[in-house]
């Protein structure tokens, strides 16, 4: 999901998740997993 995330806003994937981690040291990791679950869109290769 992080890599997907990443290729989506045009982040490296290791800030993406950093960033995931950081989220959910704090709280916020499940509600920001289902909110990008729904943004993301699925790799159709």
């Amino acid at each position: 999901m992080c890599a997907g995330l990443a290729d989506r806003f045009g982040v490296s994937r290791f800030l993406a998740r950093v960033v995931f981690v950081v989220f959910g040291l704090v709280g916020a990791g499940e509600l920001a997993y289902i909110v990008l679950w729904v943004i993301v869109p699925r790799d159709r290769r």
